[in-house]
């Protein structure tokens, strides 16, 4: 037994290191001026002043951060609601709740950005806005990620039972899922919120499409970048994948202290 313990820890610890090569890579490049030999030469953090002294970058990254919060809050929301309607009024429905819940999972982003243009281009209202538009896009690209990560908290805590066992207590089943059930679950919406963060920062194809380059995100800042300078590009790439672990560390600290 300590024997394949002791080789699923080694086995692990070189799938990461594998998994990371990548990133360290980048992370070297990064931090020379040229890599055209066997090793780097002439160690700079001139590509992270230069790019952390672009207003355009710093932007870019407000945008990328504001993006990731309306789309997750409203799709979180709807699929609260929608989960409670099912659970406490029609359980027959529930079914098709999970089935349009996971339609999105075969939707490519191209296919997604040209049908929402051709359908909300000609709309002279509020939907018609390019930015309402990848709002939309973004609710539905993660909407099977938080609906699995929050129907999962669900079944670990089993609803039902809390609902009954607190109407019995005269209180409302509203009041109940709300302060009761949510709360119960915040872990399973906060991992299902990561997933979704992940998705929108590595977007490229429906902001470009429903946008264009009027409104840049961190991706499309990235390809840019990597048309006139692959040294901060690569600069670029490690800022982003800081910032992921940075919102991930954050959220997990918030996590544990609401545990303790």
């Amino acid at each position: 037994m300590k024997t394949k313990t002791k080789g699923a820890k080694i086995l692990m610890v070189l799938i990461m290191i594998y998994l990371l090569i990548p990133l360290t890579v980048t992370i070297i490049y990064s931090l020379f001026e040229k890599w055209t030999g066997i090793l780097p030469e002439h160690f700079s953090f001139q590509s992270y002043v230069t790019i952390f002294q672009d207003p355009e970058f710093l932007r870019c990254i407000g945008r990328t951060v504001f993006l990731c919060v309306i789309p997750i809050a409203v799709t979180t929301i709807i699929v609260l609601l929608a989960l409670f309607v099912a659970i406490v009024c029609f359980p027959q429905l529930e079914k098709w709740i999970q089935l349009i819940c996971m339609i999105p999972y075969t939707i490519q982003g191209v296919i997604l950005s040209v049908s929402i243009l051709s359908l909300y281009v000609s709309n002279k209202g509020i939907l018609g806005n390019r930015l309402m538009m990848l709002f939309g896009a973004y609710c539905i690209i993660i909407m099977p990620y938080i609906y699995q990560g929050i129907r999962n908290g669900m079944r670990a805590v089993n609803v039902k039972m809390l609902l009954e066992a607190a109407e019995m207590l005269g209180a409302t089943r509203f009041y109940t899922y709300f302060k009761i059930v949510v709360p119960n679950i915040l872990s399973s919406i906060i991992v299902s919120a990561l997933l979704a963060v992940g998705i929108i920062f590595g977007d490229y194809v429906l902001v470009r499409n429903l946008c264009g380059t009027s409104f840049q995100n961190m991706q499309i800042y990235l390809y840019q970048m990597m048309k006139s300078d692959s040294t901060r590009s690569s600069a670029v790439f490690v800022v982003i994948m800081a910032i992921t672990f940075l919102i991930t560390a954050v959220v997990l600290t918030m996590q544990k202290k609401e545990k303790h």
